[in-house]
């Protein structure tokens, strides 16, 4: 609490409003907390306290909340009266205000039901951040809390950050939005190298740049947090690679969530060396970067050696067909990989891709690679089983189709005899299809098809049911609404196969 003893006009009460509690105009509303005189120099005696407990204790919620009010002049919210034995409190865009917050923070100091406190967008300030502030120094049930997009800025984080030096309950802590920059990067590392209480941390959409190299320091040492949210930030170049040094040897982080930064080429290399020696990470959320097919080779050279990460999301980077088949070999070849979800459904794929996560499945039928395709790709994967349709209808395989043509027995069928012999049987398949049904059966490109029963079988392994086909749709660019894009630039737009 020492900390705050500078700021000694937090949640002070006039003269005037003492006088006031000493005579309620209306009996029923007693006043629930009064000031304590701040002459004796004890650390906790400030403007929350009480100097009679057991009175307070007597007294409704409710009535502790309106007194509260009625002392700081602000509006009540009723969304508090109409929840009162919820243990979470919703009390989000309600436009609280700093006057609202110091009505909360006298009226929540030493509540015991409420363990999640929302009060996104409500234009508290660094004001009202610090009346919460020193309510949580006396508040020990409150464990979750959401200060997103209250414009905090560097003073909040600031006053956030000391809170945190002395932290035993906030596990769950929420402040997207607020316009932090580097210098508040620099005050939320300080508190969290020695914080092992807070579990999970939202510091989306706000201004980290080079502060990255603090947050870095964070993770080296931090042992409690779970879960870090940094997207839409401008992470970059030194800062990038200053964070991934600290996931490297970060012990205990699940989640690390990058989207909407600006991780590129140089950025995926720190990270597949960070990803190369870290063990807990499961997730990692790289959407709408500049992560393209050369960036994706140093990031698959850290997956190779990871047997950790479950989920792996690249939607909305400028990957093409060439970088999907590097993610999709690098998992083939890593019989160790934990990998469960690569989400590249931006990504237009082409047949070889779809073919080799067919063989890939017989072994992971449980990864799950969302996708896109052309019509063209699409039409092309499905020749085969039309051809083969075609000959159950006529009772015969394609070894009798083959053999049909080879009137010598020499196994060998040149690709134009089988090209005519298709054409002339009226085998509902466009040039296109055909064209690929060719180069499937002479993948030596030798204009002769050798056949057997082992290059039928391999051909048809290859090749995936239509059911198995997933034409993804690319989800929206845009942000959610109510946020802010000006500081942002999509990343280019993903690789197409062309038809």
């Amino acid at each position: 609490m020492d900390q705050y003893e500078e700021d000694s006009d937090v949640l002070q009460l006039s003269e005037e409003q003492q006088e006031e509690e000493q005579q309620p105009t209306d009996p029923s509303i007693l006043p629930t907390t009064q000031v304590q005189e701040s002459d004796s120099g004890d650390e906790y005696d400030t403007d929350l306290e009480s100097d009679n407990a057991n009175q307070r204790k007597s007294y409704s919620r409710a009535e502790s909340y309106l007194q509260a009010c009625q002392w700081t002049g602000a509006v009540p919210v009723s969304s508090f009266l109409r929840n009162l034995d919820e243990p979470n409190l919703n009390l989000n865009h309600y436009g609280v205000g700093p006057v609202g917050a110091k009505a909360l923070a006298v009226a929540l100091q030493s509540d015991t039901v409420i363990t999640n406190l929302e009060l996104e967008d409500n234009g508290l300030g660094a004001e009202g951040a610090r009346y919460l502030m020193e309510m949580l120094q006396r508040n020990i049930t409150i464990q979750s809390l959401n200060l997103s997009n209250n414009q905090l800025r560097f003073e909040g984080a600031d006053i956030i950050s000391k809170m945190l030096l002395d932290n035993y309950y906030i596990k769950y802590l929420k402040l997207s939005g607020n316009d932090f920059d580097d210098s508040a990067a620099k005050c939320f590392t300080e508190a969290l190298k020695v914080d092992n209480v807070v579990q999970e941390l939202d510091l989306s959409y706000n201004k980290f740049c080079a502060g990255g190299e603090h947050l870095g320091q964070m993770l080296a040492t931090n042992v409690g947090i779970e879960i870090l949210n940094l997207s839409w930030n401008n992470l970059r170049m030194r800062g990038a690679v200053a964070l991934s040094a600290g996931l490297r040897v970060n012990s205990t982080l699940k989640q690390l969530h990058l989207s909407w930064n600006g991780f590129g080429h140089m950025e995926a290399e720190s990270l597949g060396q960070a990803l190369k020696q870290n063990s807990t990470l499961v997730l990692l959320d790289l959407s709408s970067n500049h992560i393209d097919d050369l960036a994706v080779t140093p990031l698959c050279q850290g997956l190779a050696s990871n047997d950790t990460l479950r989920v792996l999301k690249l939607s909305h980077n400028p990957l093409s067909n060439t970088g999907a088949l590097t993610l999709l070999k690098t998992v083939s070849n890593n019989m160790k990989s934990a990998l469960a979800e690569i989400d590249i459904s931006t990504v237009f794929v082409c047949e070889a891709f779809v073919e080799l996560l067919e063989k890939v499945h017989q072994n992971r039928p449980a990864l799950d690679v969302p996708y896109s395709v052309t019509r063209s790709v699409t039409r092309n994967l499905l020749a085969l089983q039309i051809f083969q349709k075609f000959l159950e209808e006529r009772n015969e395989s394609i070894m009798d189709f083959f053999q049909s043509l080879d009137k010598e027995a020499t196994m060998n069928v040149s690709t134009s005899a089988f090209r005519k012999a298709v054409q002339a049987a009226n085998v509902a398949l466009d040039q296109r299809q055909l064209e690929w049904l060719i180069r499937k059966f002479d993948k030596t490109c030798t204009a002769n098809i050798i056949y057997s029963d082992k290059m039928i079988t391999d051909v048809q392994l290859s090749t995936p049911p239509f059911r198995s086909l997933k034409r993804g749709v690319p989800p929206s660019t845009f942000p959610p609404s109510g946020t802010s894009s000006s500081s942002m630039t999509p990343a280019a737009g993903a690789g197409t196969c062309t038809e």
